[in-house]
């Protein structure tokens, strides 16, 4: 039945292997599921899971490799990009221990795309993808249930939520998240943007913990989002953001993005940066049975704000900062070196997986707020997500943060941006001075690995002030038309009068100075970003 094994980047490691496959429910996902289905059958695999309806949400994916030792795992997915015929469409590989490919892998994948000629793929029949435990294709046997086999090689389709489930149940308390929940006086929604957390926010959230089915919004997945941009933030989660900046706003809001691994923290009329969120639930990890113990260490990318430093620093914690990828954690998870991390660009996670996890971050939250609670009395003023804030703020001060992303920027203006930033981190020595900031250093990050000594170089000019205060540029190539120009900025206060100030207020000088020593606006025409954070 199988077409004679090509060569391909994993040679014969592929052979006689199991293989996880889903995707984020994007336009072209079931399609192209069936075609990886038949490839996989003509290159050596002996089983490909699929999730029903070739849905798998990222996490999930790291989690079923991780529980059932899969070799690995493909996503459909190009994150929280939008999607359908006209936008977006990707495919990543997580491998064996759940975590994205390494490099040493993925530049072999992409030597073969620039000379494969020919594509084995078998002679198999579409699965239907649609039924978990009796899939059926005319003509051919089933074997055990729920597996569709040809000859050797097998198909099974499989609750997408299942293994992922399994894996959150040995992290959270679910009876006291559920007892919390069921309050009357507590009031909750998530949105699932159209994308694929629809599924198990309402298994998770509605089923296993009892809130109103009401609480989770746009949970059905759309091969479009909707005709929406799945990205959970301020600008493109509006309907949330309306819904939680309200007069009787609920009192926890949170949205996840087009293949769950991203997060949005939402209190009545209070907004949870990202890098403020990793911090506070690293400072409250004890609220989460998985992390009783004590945290191994905890990790930021460089981009982040350093909320998360003055957390390890006050808790003697071992603490690294990376590039921007997943896969640097990873390496310190594998390690036994990193139990939470985090980046500005909405990814949470925590060594229970190794991916960034949504659903995992709306579940901290609540069991934060979970155990601020413990002792609220019906009917007394409950602590919510703004209490939590300001008490970790008075107690660690607050790195009030920022970030302007300026979309599908023209290659071209956006390498003139990066090379005029260049040209000033160059020529700023230490004790240089922009308005009342003075330099620390200034530079082009570069990462040398713990774990296995691999370097990353160039991965974001940054500019680091005697106070503590950063200004950061990077680019970004993931959309399909352009540039993304990201710029950060960062200011640390102690100041008890201070920390409920509005982020743009208090950071209105640094913010004038970078985009002054960049010529952003003049360089670009952009007046104003198209996403601010």
């Amino acid at each position: 039945m199988r077409a004679p094994v090509a060569h391909s980047a994993l040679g014969s490691e592929v052979q006689g292997q199991v293989l996880g496959l889903g995707g984020d429910g994007r336009y072209f996902g079931k399609e192209a599921a069936q075609q990886i289905i038949k490839l996989a059958a003509g290159n050596g695999f002996k089983k490909v899971v699929v999730g029903r309806d070739a849905i798998m949400a990222t996490p999930a994916m790291s989690a079923m490799i991780r529980r059932r030792k899969l070799y690995g795992g493909l996503i459909m997915s190009a994150s929280h990009n939008p999607g359908g015929p006209d936008n977006d469409f990707g495919i990543k590989f997580n491998y064996k221990g759940g975590e994205p490919a390494p490099e040493s892998i993925t530049d072999k994948i992409y030597g073969e795309t620039q000379k494969v000629a020919v594509l084995n793929m078998a002679d198999l029949p579409d699965i239907d993808l649609a039924k978990v435990g009796g899939a059926k294709v005319a003509g051919r046997a089933l074997g055990r249930l729920g597996v569709t086999q040809f000859g050797e090689f097998e198909v099974e389709v499989v609750d997408e939520v299942e293994d992922y489930l399994a894996v959150l149940q040995e992290v959270f308390d679910f009876p006291a998240l559920r007892a919390f929940i069921s309050r009357p006086d507590f009031k909750l929604v998530f949105d699932a943007m159209h994308a694929v957390t629809g599924p198990y926010a309402n298994r998770i959230l509605v089923k296993e913990l009892g809130a109103p089915s009401s609480s989770v919004m746009n949970g059905v997945p759309s091969p479009t989002f909707n005709g929406g941009h799945p990205d959970p933030n301020l600008t493109y989660a509006e309907e949330l953001v309306k819904i939680m900046f309200s007069p009787d706003a609920p009192d926890f809001g949170a949205a996840s993005d087009g293949d769950g691994d991203r997060n949005m923290i939402l209190g009545n009329n209070f907004f949870i940066t990202p890098s403020d969120s990793v911090a506070m639930i690293a400072a409250n990890a004890s609220a989460i049975p998985y992390f009783r113990s004590g945290l191994k260490g905890v990790a930021r990318s460089m981009p982040t704000s350093a909320a998360l430093d003055r957390v390890a620093k006050q808790q003697g914690l071992p603490f690294f900062e990376t590039p921007t990828g997943w896969k640097f954690f990873g390496n310190l998870m594998d390690a036994g070196k990193c139990s939470v991390c985090g980046e500005e660009s909405f990814g949470t996670g925590g060594d229970h997986i190794r991916e960034k996890d949504g659903i995992f971050a709306v579940l901290s939250w609540l069991s934060i707020l979970a155990a601020k609670n413990k002792d609220t009395a019906p009917g007394s003023k409950l602590v919510g997500v703004r209490e939590v804030a300001l008490e970790h703020w008075k107690t660690y001060g607050r790195n009030f943060f920022s970030r302007y992303d300026y979309e599908e920027v023209s290659s071209e203006d956006a390498a003139k941006v990066m090379d005029t930033v260049r040209a000033v981190v160059a020529a700023s020595p230490k004790g240089t001075k922009f308005g009342e900031f003075e330099v620390d250093f200034a530079d082009d990050f570069e990462y040398t690995d713990p774990i296995d000594g691999s370097k990353a170089s160039k991965q974001g000019l940054r500019f680091v002030f005697t106070d503590g205060s950063r200004i950061i540029f990077r680019l970004s190539g993931t959309g399909s038309s352009g540039a993304t120009i990201r710029l950060y900025i960062e200011q640390y206060s102690a100041d008890a009068a201070k920390l409920e100030e509005d982020a743009q207020k208090a950071l209105g000088p640094i913010i004038k100075i970078a985009l002054e020593l960049s010529q952003l606006k003049q360089l670009t025409g952009r007046e104003q970003p198209t996403v601010i954070t």
